[in-house]
């Protein structure tokens, strides 16, 4: 018998089985035992009230989809690998867990499945069966195997059917550049083959136009999780708008009844989850389970309403941090006040500073090159301590990048040392050139690598919202720095919008603010999907632009102790010079 009719004999009886009846949730406490490694309450997993109702949708072979759009603290990722431990055990079958790339699957493999059956003993040995024929990540175990794949690259996801797929943080998921889809859709495309198919799908939510999570979530039939107030009796979903705490008291923070307008003390939040419930906003749908829930549920003490009222005091400093906020603890996706910025406005918040007028508050200096046939334009930025952003100055050393006189006055530019309003001097700590473009990278590298003693790096902007800032390529002659320059335009956007943490010298020409603005943020749609985007404004050069992005990631890799150097701008004595490093080619090639 060939295996693909005995795949398709399986199928066709499975379709036509009755179901396996079984409470999940019930099971989970009967058989995992999570780690120490892995929880702060180790031993027998004990579910809370709102995790038991997505546990049971999970096994529920009625039920083909299950959409959560969570936030962090709610204890997902241990319901995620008991989930897989149960379809490993009570339903062998092809499993397929995709996450945002390779290293979260390793760190999801090795941190936290192989600890939980290692402790759990109904799953100890599930895994181990086929031992000889297990890798880090693809196990093997009778009637079925787990394969965990990386959304980043497609060809992951060819070649592999899957009757149980597991997608977690799909926000966190970057369409392929080449085109290939959205890498959600192509996963479940390999599930086509199984009538009886189950797709899990989880993440906290990003931004509100292309998050596939609320897609997901808006398409199910919409749990929300609701508390009775223990004044009134009221079912109300806990909203962030419902916490309230006294000035400069965060600690005291407590719930506000939208019904009755009693307060209600943190004291009480164990009973009102206790008595929650889930209810479906939708209930036409069916067969497609989605559940919402925010870290105001959640029983963690680093959840408690006055570790979150603190928490949001500091967020609220900065729209990065606010924008973290809201996303990752309140499960809202974020949505921008606009995509177009006005440069004029920009140009309007100029202030008399410099690099000859260096404010207290600046304690590092970064820099941001970009290199033109005929030039090449260098943006300072001051930093503070709490992270604002103070571009200084824009400068322009006219002169071919082939031509060693054009690199000496870059060179001295980046050596300049300057007085600080007290008494200190400041230097630019870390410099970033971009290498990627206009058939300049030899130069680059050139004058890059005797200077990586000083922080002066070769910089290559990649796309990809999801990407880090910065980091050290796998480039083996030089350290050249890959610039996620889709996530830090998308910051620096942020901060523009705000007003506040970003601000401008008056040196800088209105030519510069335009050039500032000469991208804008959209959405396009690939293979019918949504995708974010930066384009650039017809008739507009974006120097500016990306001498910033570049001094932005170079900030990134200044670590230094921002209060002694706050002591170090406050003495007249010249700053330590830097001890030359020269790197060996052995230590290179280990």
């Amino acid at each position: 018998m060939s295996e693909a009719f005995a795949v398709l004999r399986r199928d066709t009886f499975r379709a036509f089985r009755p179901p396996a009846k079984i409470a999940l949730s019930k099971w989970c406490e009967e058989s995992i035992v999570l780690p120490s490694s892995l929880s702060s309450q180790p031993g027998r997993m004990r579910l809370w009230p709102h995790q038991r109702a997505i546990a049971d949708s999970i096994g529920d072979p009625t039920v083909e989809r299950v959409s959560v759009l969570k936030s962090v603290r709610v204890g997902y990722s241990q319901l995620l690998v008991a989930a897989i431990g149960h379809y490993v055990t009570n339903d062998p079958s092809p499993v397929l867990v995709v996450l945002p790339a390779d290293a979260d699957c390793r760190t999801f493999m090795t941190g936290s499945i192989e600890p939980t059956f290692a402790e759990s003993p109904s799953l100890r040995a599930a895994l181990a069966a086929n031992g000889d024929r297990n890798v880090m990540l693809e196990k093997r175990f009778p009637g079925g195997s787990l394969k965990l794949v990386s959304a980043r690259a497609p060809r992951n996801l060819r070649g592999h059917t899957a009757r149980i797929l597991f997608l977690d943080e799909v926000d966190a998921f970057e369409h392929d550049a080449r085109g290939e889809g959205d890498p959600v859709v192509l996963a479940e495309r390999r599930t086509l083959s199984y009538a009886d198919r189950k797709i899990v799908m989880g993440s906290t939510p990003v931004d509100e136009l292309t998050s596939p999570i609320v897609r997901a979530y808006d398409a199910s039939d919409r749990r929300v999780y609701e508390c009775p107030c223990p004044c009134c009796g009221t079912f109300t979903e806990l909203k962030w708008s419902m916490i309230e705490w006294p000035a400069d008291r965060p600690d005291e923070a407590a719930y506000r009844c939208p019904d009755c307008e009693e307060l209600v003390g943190e004291d009480r939040k164990p009973w009102m989850i206790e008595h929650g419930r889930w209810r479906a906003t939708a209930p036409h749908v069916v067969g497609h389970h989605g559940y919402r829930m925010n870290a105001l549920i959640s029983l963690l003490s680093n959840a408690r309403w006055g570790r979150l009222a603190a928490e949001f005091l500091v967020a609220k400093r900065s729209p990065e941090t606010l924008k973290a906020f809201t996303t990752t603890l309140l499960a809202e996706p974020w949505r921008d006040a606009g995509e177009e910025l006005d440069e004029t406005a920009l140009a309007a918040r100029a202030e008399p500073i410099g690099l000859d007028r260096i404010p207290a508050e600046v304690l590092v200096l970064s820099c941001g090159c970009d290199v033109q046939d005929d030039r090449i334009e260098l943006s300072t930025v001051g930093w503070t301590a709490d992270g604002a952003a103070l571009i200084l100055a824009h400068d322009v050393v006219w002169g071919s990048p082939r031509q060693g006189d054009t690199w000496r006055e870059v060179d001295d530019l980046l050596k300049r040392t300057f007085i600080h309003v007290n008494g200190g001097l400041l230097r630019i700590d870390s410099a970033i050139v971009d290498s990627g473009s206009g058939g300049h990278t030899d130069a680059v590298y050139a004058f890059c690598k005797p200077r990586t003693g000083r922080r002066v790096f070769a910089g290559k902007g990649v796309p990809g919202f999801s990407r880090k800032a910065v980091e050290v390529s796998k480039a083996r002659d030089i350290r050249l720095m890959l610039v996620g320059v889709d996530a830090v335009k998308s910051e620096l956007m942020t901060r523009l919008q705000s007003g506040r943490t970003i601000r401008f010298s008056h040196s800088l020409s209105p030519s510069w603010f335009e050039q500032l603005t000469g991208e804008r943020r959209i959405v396009r749609y690939s293979r019918g999907q949504p995708v974010r985007a930066f384009e650039r404004i017809s008739g507009r050069r974006v120097e500016a632009l990306d001498c910033v992005v570049y001094a932005f990631a170079a900030r990134r890799l200044v670590l230094l102790d921002m209060g002694r150097r706050a002591e170090e701008v406050a003495t007249s004595a010249m700053p330590t010079a830097r001890p030359a490093v020269t790197r060996s080619k052995w230590l290179e090639g280990r």
